[in-house]
């Protein structure tokens, strides 16, 4: 009965981040959409008007939407559930609503939500580059540790950001390099001596990685390492789930 009344609760919750999120302004989800879309097809007019072909393969398109896709994922994910609690506050309130409720909802809206955009914007992609991804289950595989990136620093950040406000500026501050070091304009195989073992410590290069190794054929970076993409995050997301366990229905979430 109890498990009954939190999906009810999380479907509640789903349903007033729809309309507050996608409901304000007309065509929202087509916004959603049309702005990967602009993002990918900017980045490949830029660069082609600089390179002869990108990094891999002959499509700017599919090159740098299989690089900026996963990152989005991961980006918006952390965005939108590190401020969860701070959005939902004011029905923390109620007994039959709790922490995990309000961050479980984001997740699932914008994880459906990019997933549906990813596949659009791939299939799109694909059709008018008449190719065929090499593996979806790799593709899979790499929207998976995108979210799990985005799912547990933003949990993390949701403690961090209301016990320590100072935090929220020091995070947007840190994380601006992210879309630059994160593989999203460049092969990681590709960086020299020294910082190439630099690269590889963030988990999100990891991420993109797979998913390109999904979708093109031949690609297989050597240096990518499943369990390290997985165990750091996980880790994030526990340390994320404790924090907010010790301080749930303290006076930080209520007042």
């Amino acid at each position: 009965m109890q498990s009954f009344a939190s999906s009810r609760a999380i479907g509640a919750l789903v349903l007033r981040e729809m309309a507050t999120t996608y409901g304000r302004t007309p065509g929202g989800y087509i916004w959603a959409l049309l702005e990967p879309m602009a993002a990918v097809a900017l980045l490949s007019w830029i660069f082609a008007l600089a390179f002869d072909s990108p990094p891999l393969g002959r499509s700017f398109a599919l090159f740098y939407a299989t690089g900026y896709l996963p990152f989005a994922f991961y980006s918006d994910l952390a965005e939108k559930i590190g401020v969860a609690m701070r959005f939902s506050k004011p029905l923390l309130s109620y007994p039959a609503l709790t922490w995990a409720d309000t961050i479980l909802a984001r997740f699932l809206l914008n994880a459906f939500t990019h997933f549906g955009i990813i596949l659009c914007v791939l299939v799109v992609i694909c059709t008018i580059e008449d190719v065929v991804p090499a593996n979806i289950l790799l593709c899979a595989a790499g929207i998976a540790l995108a979210s799990l990136c985005g799912m547990a620093f933003g949990t993390l950040n949701t403690f961090l950001f209301e016990a320590f406000p100072v935090w929220e500026r020091i995070w947007a501050i840190l994380n601006r390099p992210a879309f630059i070091v994160s593989g999203v304009l460049f092969l990681p195989d590709s960086v020299p001596e020294p910082f190439d073992d630099l690269v590889w410590l963030n988990p999100l290069v990891h991420a993109i990685s797979v998913f390109r190794s999904g979708v093109y054929s031949g690609y297989q970076p050597a240096t990518v390492d499943l369990y390290f993409a997985t165990i750091v995050p996980a880790a994030v997301l526990v340390v994320g789930l404790v924090c907010l366990s010790l301080h749930a229905r303290s006076s930080m979430w209520l007042n």
